[in-house]
């Protein structure tokens, strides 16, 4: 394991802890990380001693996304105009075998035989949002910030934990739209467990792992399974379809553009002018009403 994802457990080994582990670059997903989570995953699972996984991010946030700046670096040297070199034909299979295996990686928190739950502080967005919400639980920082924004051009989330959790309206709203919540927002609507002020966040998470860890794990095991068995089919194909429908996103007429602006202009301008539009001060009143 590398220091991209680390690993440790409580005083009393009940708690495994796993720490995003890029905080100069937000925890942003570089090639290693999401092979990373799925071994520090599969370590707690093996370990007798742990009863229940934490995930967090070190630094200023959870997790950013994808390291888009890697992209922007091979875009800089005509490696790719989506998400490979598309001057002979966009090949669906290379990239779905690349974003599969990612999505497995992420999704290893939700099959995971222990309950996993995510200690959200800043940001999850995009890629990190997919981390996140594979976990049972989410606690979330009142003022930390999660969503999927390239909703909006260049992808589409391949966990696809979004409906599982809000139902179908409400995902429809989120992936239509972009948009960003606030941890209360998302603890109204539905999409997390709870959302306490950030001071009390390591508090809260302890608290609730504390209570989860003194219950044997063969119990918990067969309770998420119950219940994880009402979607995992579901989840299953959605993941399938989000996976192919990714790859097309980053490389349609609007994903190549996205790209190749931020080429030109850099990523932040790139996501400004993509996120933004329509972003008015009353949209922003109206909805924060009525989530």
């Amino acid at each position: 394991m590398t220091d991209s994802v680390l690993y440790e457990t409580s005083q009393d080994g009940r708690v495994a802890y796993i720490t995003l582990n890029r905080p100069k670059r937000f925890n942003a997903i570089d090639s290693s990380m999401p092979q990373e989570i799925r071994n520090a995953v599969r370590r707690a699972n093996a370990d007798p001693m742990v009863r229940c996984i934490v995930l967090r991010g070190a630094g200023p946030g959870f997790c950013g996304g994808y390291d888009l700046e890697i992209f922007a670096e091979r875009a800089a040297r005509g490696q790719t105009e989506g998400s490979q070199d598309v001057s002979k034909g966009y090949d669906p299979l290379r990239d779905y075998s690349i974003m599969r295996e990612n999505t497995a990686c992420f999704a290893e928190l939700f099959y995971s035989a222990k309950p996993t739950i995510a200690q959200i502080h800043g940001a999850a967005v995009a890629g990190g949002s997919d981390i996140a919400l594979c976990c049972d639980l989410v606690v979330m920082a009142e003022d930390a910030r999660i969503g999927y924004p390239p909703a909006r051009a260049w992808g589409c989330p391949t966990t696809a934990m979004w409906v599982v959790r809000v139902g179908v309206e409400k995902a429809k709203r989120m992936l239509f739209t972009g948009d960003l919540l606030s941890g209360k927002e998302a603890a109204a609507m539905g999409l997390i467990l709870k959302a306490v002020p950030e001071s009390q966040l390591e508090k809260a998470v302890q608290l609730l792992a504390d209570r989860i860890k003194d219950v044997p794990a063969n119990q918990n095991w067969m309770h998420k399974q119950v219940i994880n068995s009402f979607v995992e089919g579901q989840v299953q194909n959605a993941q399938k379809l989000a996976t192919v429908f990714d790859g097309i996103t980053r490389n349609s007429p609007e994903g190549v553009a996205f790209q190749l602006l931020a080429k030109d202009r850099g990523f932040k301008t790139a996501i400004v002018e993509r996120d933004g539009p329509g972003r008015t001060e009353e949209y922003i009143k109206m909805w924060k009403s009525v989530l």
